[in-house]
């Protein structure tokens, strides 16, 4: 492994004073970073779903969107080589692998696999079969990664072909099941199973996109326009906090809604004849933000400096932590994961995170998922769809890599178009 990844800290320095802005950004990304780095599964390369704190190389369920995070996030290591380029090229091929002849279901993984065997792994009926959203996540870092892979030699030729066999192997239209809207699950065994559609704001708008984007099963724009906008949870217009929210429910929700589609997506500039999505992100946040500033609740430790909340683990388990369904937990990955819509914000907390609670919440793999002080509860968990986008944000609030390299694609471009977002220039 390389030098520059083994670089660990345990805890917290003791004064703020001893790294700057940049270096203590370098640390947080290289240290998350190698979540994915150091505990892939071995055989398929795969992200792991979860992992403890010392532990967590065991187990052998591992995540579709997890993996799509962690290619974007091995390409923002490549580029500030804290990899090398042929040990990312070999990891995405491993995975490539795995997925060439693990299960799916017209081209659409399963949310979970079992690592070893590549067998689906379902955790109730509803979840059975092909996940189109986990799937878009996963062709999002695929895509992302074949556009940084574009040299002329034939590691990066084939690593190319690979993944275009993928991507255009997945039946977007099939998931329509000829309604206008996506529907999130089928598979042979369960089909439709529950038939929950894909309606309503949340963090699904780049399964439409690639949809829309697809060279050879692509949806009808009807699908966008007449299903994805339809759910009653679509438009909103109100002001919460002195910000107007134009889409999501009530105070947004969690604010992982503004994350995992934008990984890739750029939302500068990008509009339709529903909203300007950088409005969209950026006064989500700050909603976020300003529910954490005022504190209605009175939960220990939340201000200016310890704000973020989105669905992660907490002291009463997993549940959609937001500003309407406030438990008083705190996960570092909504703030850290909003650099590019409120930098001064989400460094106030990152430093408050690693200098102020170093020691309980910062770990070998960056900081645990969440933490609740008013319950002196602290996480000992790492998530990889929370980890992931930690990594990949600050890279866009940085560079824009992903951002550019994702939006790169003619495909996207070519998807955009056709669901009637305005023209951009690619930054």
């Amino acid at each position: 492994m390389h030098d520059m990844v083994r670089h660990w800290r345990t805890h917290a320095p003791a004064v703020a004073d001893t790294i700057s802005d940049d270096a203590l950004l370098d640390l947080v990304q290289r240290q998350t970073f190698a979540f994915f780095w150091e505990l892939s599964h071995q055989g398929s390369g795969m992200a792991r779903d979860r992992a403890h704190e010392g532990t967590g190389d065991d187990n052998t369920l591992v995540a579709t969107g997890g993996t799509g995070f962690a290619v974007m996030a091995m390409l923002a290591a490549s580029e500030r080589g804290w990899v090398e380029r042929d040990e990312v090229i070999e990891r995405i091929g491993k995975i490539l692998s795995f997925l060439e002849s693990a299960d799916s279901y017209r081209g659409a993984f399963p949310h979970y696999f079992n690592g070893d065997t590549g067998e689906e792994f379902t955790y109730w009926q509803g979840n059975a079969g092909g996940d189109i959203v986990e799937t878009a996540f996963l062709m999002t870092g695929l895509l992302s990664a074949r556009q940084y892979f574009a040299g002329s030699d034939e590691a990066e030729a084939s690593l190319r072909r690979r993944i275009d066999r993928l991507w255009q192997h997945v039946d977007w239209n099939f998931f329509t099941d000829n309604e206008d809207a996506l529907i999130w699950h089928w598979g042979y065994k369960h089909g439709w199973a529950t038939r929950h559609k894909v309606v309503g704001w949340d963090e699904c708008l780049i399964a439409y996109v690639l949809g829309a984007s697809s060279p050879t099963f692509p949806i009808s724009p009807d699908a966008y326009h007449k299903g994805w906008s339809s759910g009653r949870t679509f438009r909103n217009g109100k002001k919460y906090y002195g910000y107007e929210l134009p889409l999501g429910p009530d105070f947004g929700g969690p604010l992982f809604f503004s994350h995992f589609s934008f990984v890739g997506l750029d939302p500068r500039g990008l509009k339709d004849r529903y909203a300007d999505y950088w409005e969209q992100v950026k006064n989500h946040t700050l909603i976020n933000y300003e529910h954490c500033v005022r504190n209605p609740h009175h939960f220990k430790g939340y201000g200016p400096d310890c704000w973020g909340i989105t669905s992660s683990d907490g002291n009463e388990g997993y549940a959609a932590h937001q500003p309407s369904l406030d438990r008083g937990v705190i996960a570092p990955t909504a703030a850290l994961s909003s650099f590019p819509y409120t930098p001064e914000q989400s460094m106030q907390a990152l430093k408050h995170f690693y200098f102020k609670m170093g020691d309980r919440i910062w770990g070998r793999y960056g900081f645990v998922d969440a933490f609740n002080e008013s319950a002196d509860w602290y996480g000992t968990d790492y998530l990889s769809i929370d980890q992931g986008p930690i990594v990949v944000m600050i890279e866009n609030y940085r560079t824009g890599l992903l951002w550019q390299l994702f939006m790169s694609c003619p495909e996207v471009q070519h998807g955009l178009d056709t669901l009637g977002f305005e023209p951009r220039l690619i930054a």
